[in-house]
């Protein structure tokens, strides 16, 4: 009986091949973007869930100032020691940090970007597997190093790495680490990524124990799980004391940290660690935007099966007749459903198989399609599958069903294609998709021109950063000089940090005429010439000049030292300084400063963020990077010259370089997936509603053939038949932009709020919005109205 069910839906669907097309092309189209999205949400609902100890490891974050309005994710080298020590909860602890380092081993020299130091418990705490080495020893004494599987081929082939000798130069003169372990290369959903780790005790800031210096990303492995609350309460209390007692700080603003669970970081912490954080907002979003593709899909299902009835009223009234029961009919139609399920899952998982790469690079992952091949998504497709089944195949199966026989017998059951309340809703609500994702992607694209238009407060085009080690120091001068005169270079100096993003933090002090102030400012170590290299506004005073270098006297024990800084129009005004009142006033950020200068005020972090104080200070032993201001009228060329002095001048690292604005764009990478995502994924939107209005206003041409045959006999133009066909398809489009608008504006606006400085949500974004969505319906239902309106009359009366 079931197989018969199957053959008669086959036939069936052979039959009505365009409504049959159109479903299919739909449910395969939602199924595909939900096997692609579903894969994304679980990697990024997975991640670091690899770790045995999971639920008891925390990350601990930093907060200081009035108020606690100063948070960081990194800490001191004092906090882990201190609390493991402090309090039993705590069974052990992992600092670490890292970046990019110069190794060389042979021949070979390459600049790695994911060094990791990190002490010795590291693989005692989490799980990364040790192909190689004895977890516990591989990182107990300094110059060790464990390797990943990939790095281990990528410097030694197939030869044992085990004991080999790799020079590691970081902030200083190179050292020589032994290989001690290697360990399986990180998963893709950790937020721990390494090439290389290198014992703590290595670097120099593990010889002392500090609150401050925060620039370590430590990690606490607790004794049980659900210890947290109790255990944050405790130490909120105990930092307390330390701030009062030993830091010596304000009841208001004193130095607490937070304990912030490990499975909880990726998705919802503020705070970026060693790697930026994911969103749970974008993950809402995806998902929430793969079942309202799915949805369309089995509306256009629901809406065309149903209008259909009457082309199967005489199977029906056959079968009716025949003694057939209504659990008999309703499982054929159902039948025809999971038919046309089972063909869109085939059809739907190899697009997701060939779309996989696409996706990957659109989002940042590197997912793989075998994950979908494991027990859980396999039951969930297979669930997947018989819900759409049901849910786009029940309500027709529902009506077709329960047709009265005399009602078949009488009017062949013929049903409007585009009457009735509930077939009306799912065109609505289709159309109300659309003109949401219409409306968002509008938003997001415009809130990302506006950022890659805005103007900064200094000129990201046409700069180049090289990076710079403590090998290049030594030679720091000299190889300016010679940057500088090189075809097609306008300036060049030095800064720790380039201007698109300045993490350094500190305190300084300064007398505002009404007693000392103290204020927490980034600042930045800058070289002479870095206003005019970027192009900053400078408002009051001078640059800096090389002659201030003189005043940076380190014999005596820095007695003698002050150094010059400039400050932005933020943190003058925070002082209580105007631009020209503050030059000339004196400054303490550890030692002596004048203030020189003062300079507009410029966006050194996200546009997410408000620009806050800012202070440039004269010093270039702690340069990393070499910013070159080039012509722009042969790039290539210029930078062979910069990559051919380099060779000739740094042979001890590789040429390094970005391009300013690159980088400027890459704080805005999860935007710019954002934008991409709601592109995407609102055409696919309006592209399935539009195939469903394309189909149920074809079975509306059919079903009023005579009726527009007798209008025209009658004198009705071309026009008026169109208008005929197309307004009530119009109303419905329009009522569903009038309810999407409210909507889009309130989600819209939430979004926009994470950004300091963003666009308006003005009038015309919902305008524009709806008349394309109406237009769209228009064009998709006038094809048939006119193909029907332009028919020769008598064909289609002849019958009568």
């Amino acid at each position: 009986m079931i197989l018969t069910y199957f053959k008669i839906a086959f036939r069936r669907l052979q039959r009505s091949r365009l409504y049959t097309l159109i479903n299919l092309v739909g449910l395969t189209v939602g199924i595909a973007s939900c096997l692609l999205i579903g894969l994304f949400i679980i990697n990024e609902l997975g991640y670091d869930r690899f770790n045995a100890n999971a639920d008891r490891i925390v990350r601990i974050t930093m907060q200081f100032g009035e108020g606690g309005k100063e948070k960081f994710a990194t800490t001191g080298t004092k906090a882990g020691p201190q609390l493991q020590r402090t309090f039993p909860q705590v069974e052990n602890f992992v600092r670490t940090t890292g970046g990019s380092v110069v190794t060389k081993y042979g021949s070979q020299m390459y600049i790695e970007k994911r060094f990791l130091y990190a002490d010795s418990a590291f693989f005692k705490v989490f799980s990364f597997p040790l192909l190689k080495g004895d977890p516990k020893t591989v990182l107990d004494a300094p110059n060790k190093v464990v390797i990943t599987q990939s790095t281990a081929r990528k410097y030694f082939g197939n030869a044992d790495p085990i004991g080999k000798a790799i020079s590691v130069a970081w902030y200083g003169p190179p050292k020589i680490f032994q290989v001690t372990g290697i360990a399986a290369d990180a998963p893709e959903n950790s937020q721990i990524k390494f090439d290389f780790i290198g014992s703590f005790s290595s670097i120099d800031a593990s010889k002392h124990e500090e609150w401050w210096t925060a620039n370590y990303v430590t990690y606490l492995l607790l004794q049980k799980p659900g210890q947290l609350p109790v255990f944050q309460q405790q130490l909120n209390a105990y930092m307390r004391g330390v701030s009062k007692s030993e830091l010596k700080m304000p009841a208001n603003g004193p130095l607490l940290y937070n304990l912030e669970p490990l499975l909880w970081v990726h998705l919802h912490s503020v705070l970026d660690g060693l790697e930026p954080n994911g969103s749970a907002t974008t993950v809402y979003i995806l998902g929430i935007i793969a079942l309202l593709t799915l949805l369309i899909a089995c509306i256009n299902y629901t809406n065309l099966a149903t209008v259909q009835s009457s082309a199967k009223s005489t199977e029906i009234g056959i079968r009716k007749v025949l003694g057939a029961q209504k659990s008999q009919l309703f499982g054929q139609f159902i039948g025809e459903s999971f038919l046309l399920t089972i063909f869109a899952l085939v059809l739907a998982a190899v697009l997701a198989f060939l779309f996989m790469p696409y996706f990957n690079q659109l989002t940042g992952k590197a997912l793989v399609f075998s994950s979908l091949l494991t027990p859980f998504p396999l039951l969930a497709l297979i669930g997947l599958c018989v819900v759409i089944a049901l849910t786009s195949g029940a309500y027709p199966a529902f009506v077709l069903s329960n047709a009265k026989l005399i009602s078949i017998l009488k009017s062949s059951l013929r049903l409007s294609s585009s009457g009735g309340f509930f077939r009306k809703s799912l065109i609505v609500f289709q159309f109300w998709v659309s003109v949401c994702l219409i409306i968002a992607t509008i938003i997001v694209v415009r809130q990302l021109n506006y950022m890659r238009h805005k103007d900064l407060g200094y000129d990201k085009d046409h700069v180049i950063a090289v990076s710079i080690d403590s090998h290049v120091h030594a030679l720091y001068e000299g190889i300016k000089k010679n940057i500088g005169k090189l075809p097609g270079v306008i300036s060049v100096t030095g800064a720790n940090a380039m201007p698109t993003f300045v993490e350094w933090g500190d305190n300084i002090s300064a007398d505002n005429g009404h007693g000392k102030l103290n204020l927490n400012i980034t600042c930045l170590p800058s070289d002479v010439g870095l206003i005019k290299t970027l192009n900053m506004k400078l408002i009051a005073g001078a640059d800096f000049s090389d002659d201030e270098f003189k005043l940076m006297d380190t014999t005596n024990k820095r007695k003698n030292f002050k150094y010059s800084c400039i400050l932005n129009e933020t943190a003058a005004k925070a002082i209580g300084w105007t631009p020209e009142q503050a030059i000339g006033k004196n400054i303490d950020k550890g030692a002596p400063g004048t203030v020189v200068g003062v300079i507009k005020d410029f966006h050194f972090s996200s546009l997410h963020e408000p620009i806050g104080p800012m202070m440039l200070f004269l010093d270039t032993s702690f340069t990393n990077y070499y910013l070159v201001k080039v012509s722009g009228a042969n790039v290539p060329a210029t930078l062979q010259a910069l990559q051919s002095l380099w060779k000739s001048r740094v042979p001890t690292m590789p040429f390094e370089y970005r391009f300013l604005d690159d980088e400027y764009d890459s704080l805005y990478k999860t935007e710019q997936k954002t934008a991409a995502i709601f592109s995407i994924f609102s055409t696919l939107a309006i592209l399935l509603a539009c195939m469903g209005l394309f189909a149920l206003s074809a079975f509306a041409t059919v079903q009023r053939t005579k009726e527009i045959g007798i209008r025209k006999v009658l004198g009705a133009s071309v026009s008026g038949i169109v208008s005929l066909i197309a307004r009530d398809f119009l109303a419905l489009t329009f009522i569903a932009v009038v309810i999407a608008s409210p909507v889009a504006w309130y989600f819209m606006n939430r979004w926009l709020q994470d950004f300091a400085y963003r666009v308006n949500v003005d009038a015309w974004v919902f305008i524009a919005a709806g008349a394309s969505a109406i237009l769209i319906a228009f064009l998709t239902v006038s094809f048939q109205a006119i193909k029907a309106a332009m028919a020769n009359p008598v064909e289609s009366l002849r019958s009568e």
